[in-house]
């Protein structure tokens, strides 16, 4: 060993002796300043209050001891005086109900530089087993045992600390400090020096921490759970020298061996940083992924974070009072599973992604949970799937498959708001999809669209009527049939129908009779059917049972009459020609004069005679 070497190991020494120093230094003024703290609201405790003011002596009456012979009966006699009140003194205020004491700002101060200390200390332990190897500083055994001694001393001390007067704070970060370092030392035995294998080093590392954790809950202390977390989630990539699978492993063990320590306890932010610790070296990894790294052992690392975190979710909503947060921290953990899709194989991400939905929707029907878990949870199952759908199939699959989901979902739950939202969605995303095969433009001109994705514009537009007709009527029950509901969303859906007609018939009368006569049979077809929803709607409006929004229905079938009409003579005029023209004219002819000649009746039939 040369001298710089030699030099070089003597000012580590050096530092590390001031470094302990220093610490116990600081440990010891906290100490004091606890202990004074306590004191004085000892000192404050025993104090006795003021007295109250005695009240004032009451007015001395003279009273006659003798005996006195009765008074004549005529006498009568006269009325006495009473001496005039002395005034008396104000009453002496009633002493206020004591008031909550502040918190001393002075805590803040030993809470700040514990947490200071434990950076440092953990960094230093980092340099230790890292640079040191690099630099060739002593020997591997030296540091590794270094580190545990470390380790073993700091969690020694915090046990004497803790059970003093005002040492719980010293005594939490020194605790803290020791538990991080002993799980990085087993991180450095398994990644640095390969001492052990993966499955000895995961084992070794749900031991330490699950330990190391069990102590913040004799404790009763977050803070401490914290301590360890926290840093681990900095300071470990550091060891393994960047995000993999193997750091993926040990942060999943940590976070499964943390979930008995909140048992029963209400300890949001340890679970917030459980859930960090597993979701952002899974999102590294998905991004960063290299080819060294299994795709599929990647996918099951999400699948296994997704799981952790909604048994997590489940074991820990009985005991907390936060469930929106804990609701939306399960949400968070299941992030990895919905962005799987960026790295692994599509089918694998769509399989976990429709697992997700499964698993939530099954928690969501089954179990008796708070309104906002449903809400957040619901939305959660509603993404997974429209990932899952969109991830496997091809884009003139997905819109009709997210169509004739978003189907099911409004037969199946019409009457819960959260199913009405998710089939919504899944119907509007599906109508973009599909309709961006066939534009507007297409059905204004003949244009010859390739047979798959003709056959679903087919597909599609079937199931849009269904869905804008089923969604509709559901919204409307849920609104109650307000005059406003019922022009607004029977608007949107009219337009909606009249689109997916149009596209059916055009794209139908393409695909069998080609760009000429088909194309003309088509929007002949979509005239005709313009013009009978028309008179759906006045038959529908005369039925005695619709009383109420019979002026709705009549209106929108004059709109819907008004736009035929408009179409025959502005478009099909110009466009169509021969048999075409004529039976479109002759057919929405007659139409309207049935219609007129109905409604007249209706009209007749409900006016009273005289």
């Amino acid at each position: 060993m040369t001298e710089s070497q030699r030099a070089l190991i003597s000012r580590l020494s050096e530092e590390f002796d001031a470094l302990a120093r220093q610490m116990s230094r600081v440990a010891g003024e906290l100490g004091q300043l606890d202990h004074l703290i306590a004191q004085t609201a000892r000192t404050a405790a025993a104090t006795p209050e003021p007295a109250p003011a005695p009240p004032p002596p009451p007015q001395w009456q003279q009273h006659w001891p003798y005996w006195s012979p009765p008074a004549p009966a005529a006498y009568v006699p006269p009325p006495s005086v009473a001496p005039p009140p002395r005034p008396m003194p104000p009453p002496s205020p009633s002493p206020s109900p004591p008031r909550a004491a502040k918190p001393d700002p002075s805590g803040w101060i030993g809470k700040v530089l514990a947490v200071a200390g434990v950076a440092v200390t953990l960094v230093g332990v980092v340099l230790l087993l890292v640079l040191a190897a690099q630099a060739g500083l002593l020997r591997p055994e030296v540091r590794v045992a270094g580190g545990i001694a470390l380790s073993a001393g700091l969690i020694g001390v915090a046990a004497r600390m803790h059970g003093r007067p005002g040492g719980r704070t010293g005594a939490i970060a020194l605790a803290a400090t020791g538990i991080a370092a002993a799980y990085l030392d087993v991180i450095a035995l398994t990644t640095i020096y390969h001492w052990v294998t993966a499955p000895v080093g995961l084992v070794l590392a749900a031991t330490v921490g699950g330990a190391g954790l069990a102590l913040a809950r004799r404790w009763d202390s977050e803070d401490l759970a914290l301590l360890v977390l926290v840093p681990l989630i900095a300071l470990a990539p550091v060891l393994t020298k960047g995000v993999d699978l193997l750091l993926v492993s040990f942060m999943l063990a940590l976070s499964a061996a943390a979930l008995p320590v909140q048992l029963g306890k209400d300890w949001v932010w340890m679970h917030a940083a459980r859930i960090a610790a597993v979701t952002l070296p899974l999102l590294v990894a998905l991004v960063a992924v290299s080819r060294h790294d299994d795709p599929w052992l990647l996918g099951g690392a999400c699948g296994v974070a997704a799981m952790l975190a909604v048994v997590s979710g489940l074991i820990l909503l009985p005991s907390t009072e936060n469930p929106a947060a804990l609701a939306v921290l399960t949400a968070v953990g299941a992030l990895p599973v919905l962005s799987a899709g960026i790295a692994v194989d599509r089918m694998l991400a769509a399989v976990l992604a429709a697992a997700l939905a499964a698993g939530m929707l099954a928690t969501v029907l089954v179990g008796e949970l708070p309104r906002i878990v449903v809400q957040v949870w619901s939305a959660l199952a509603a993404i997974a799937a429209l990932i899952a759908v969109t991830v496997a199939c091809h884009g003139q699959v997905a819109g009709p498959v997210l169509l004739a989901l978003a189907v099911m979902v409004i037969i199946a739950g019409r009457h819960v708001a959260e199913a009405r939202c998710a089939a919504l969605g899944f119907g509007v995303i599906g109508v973009g999809i599909c309709y961006r095969y066939t534009p507007p433009a297409a059905l204004m001109t003949a244009t010859e669209t390739p047979a798959p994705i003709a056959v679903s514009t087919l597909a599609a537009s079937l199931l849009t009527v269904a869905f804008t007709i089923l969604t509709a009527r559901a919204w409307l029950e849920a609104a109650r049939r307000s005059p406003d509901a019922v022009k607004t969303v029977g608007a949107a859906a009219g337009a909606v129908v009249i689109y997916a007609v149009t596209a059916f018939t055009v794209t139908a009368g393409v695909l069998l009779g080609g760009t000429s006569g088909g194309f003309l049979a088509g929007h002949m077809a979509a005239t005709i059917c313009w013009i009978g929803m028309a008179a759906a709607l006045f038959r529908y409006a005369q039925r005695p049972t619709n009383r109420t929004n019979r002026a709705a229905l009549i209106t929108a079938g004059l709109a819907l009459t008004a736009a035929a009409t408009a179409k025959l003579f502005l478009f099909d005029l110009a466009t169509l020609d021969g048999i075409f023209r004529v039976a479109v004219f002759i057919v929405v002819g007659l139409v309207l004069l049935s219609m007129g000649a109905g409604y007249a009746r209706s009209l007749a039939q409900q006016t009273p005679s005289p």
